[in-house]
């Protein structure tokens, strides 16, 4: 039965990976990526080769306008029959900076607009229109552990505070460097796995939600915000890693994020999958308190745009 999956990050790394799986082994699959609006006509086109069913939809995931505008064509399209039922969304976009002063149109921080916010948007905006059963994975990672054997000393780990406090620029000490853009890009991911435990209890019957971790992916698009050593050994030396158990190939992490949205993983929604496998997310990561204000915080953030205003 003919069906469609919403998915943003599937032009580079394991998202490219992860789309091409879903398409090859989901013949039914109307795939509707999220893109900025000159690149998702080319990427829609190069997936669709070989007759799969492909669109895209334009949107600047650093902008809620965007994001909304982006979610109400969806829902039109569902509604008016241009696109088979509703069956998955996929938030695998990320972004990580240099520093935690990048902001949005929006006046937010950068890292968190991108990593929590939008994921936010657009699963209350299709949470009404998906058909049960329906599967959402949003894509974290295991810098939210904090330590080193999950982030090899190249992350720090998170620095939890008030959402309020963390949706802006600046709530890391020395905000000008590196190091406090890797802790806003590892608290972003600890606030994702937050999400996934309270959507977990909110959701409709039918529509499950998981976390996926990749493991360390040297060489996607993640680091194509920082400096160009950074850059040189994300993309020419790290990858060597992926040789050993301390990280993880594109081309294994877009199969296991496929086999996810599939559902060929077992994981009962609100589940952390790590890779190939259900298992426990750090102990930081079950806090109902935290849980409920990032809730109510991420409602406040994005009130305007999920009115539809």
């Amino acid at each position: 039965m003919q069906h469609t999956i919403v998915m943003t990050g599937a032009s580079r790394g394991i998202g490219r990976v992860a789309a091409k799986h879903l398409l090859r082994r989901s013949p039914d699959v109307h795939l509707l990526v999220v893109a900025r609006r000159s690149s998702g006509a080319r990427l829609a086109a190069e997936l669709a080769t070989g007759g799969h069913l492909v669109s895209h939809v334009p949107a600047d995931l650093g902008s809620l306008t965007c994001i909304g505008s982006a979610a109400t064509e969806i829902r039109d399209r569902l509604d008016s029959g241009d696109l088979p039922p509703l069956r998955g969304f996929v938030g695998n976009a990320g972004v990580q900076y240099t520093n935690a002063l990048t902001e949005t149109p929006d006046g937010f921080e950068s890292t968190f607009a991108v990593n929590v916010l939008a994921n936010h948007l657009f699963v209350r905006l299709l949470q009404d229109r998906f058909a049960a059963p329906a599967r959402i994975v949003i894509t974290a990672s295991d810098t939210h552990f904090g330590d080193f054997r999950h982030n090899l000393g190249m992350v720090p780990g998170p620095a939890w505070k008030s959402p309020d406090v963390l949706a802006r620029t600046g709530a890391f000490p020395e905000p000008h460097t590196t190091v406090a853009g890797r802790t806003a890009y590892s608290t972003s991911k600890l606030a994702a796995v937050y999400l996934v435990h309270e959507y977990a209890r909110r959701l409709p019957a039918g529509v499950e939600v998981v976390a996926y971790n990749p493991g360390f992916v040297p060489g996607t698009g993640l680091a194509r915000n920082a400096d160009p050593v950074s850059r040189f050994a994300m993309t020419r030396i790290l990858p060597v890693l992926a040789l050993t158990p301390f990280a993880t190939s594109r081309s294994a992490a877009g199969r296991w994020l496929a086999d996810v949205v599939l559902g060929a993983t077992e994981a009962p929604t609100g589940s952390y999958v790590d890779r190939g496998r259900a298992d426990r997310s750090s102990q930081e990561s079950y806090d109902p308190q935290r849980e409920a204000e990032l809730w109510a915080a991420a409602e406040r953030f994005t009130a305007r745009c999920a009115a539809g205003d």
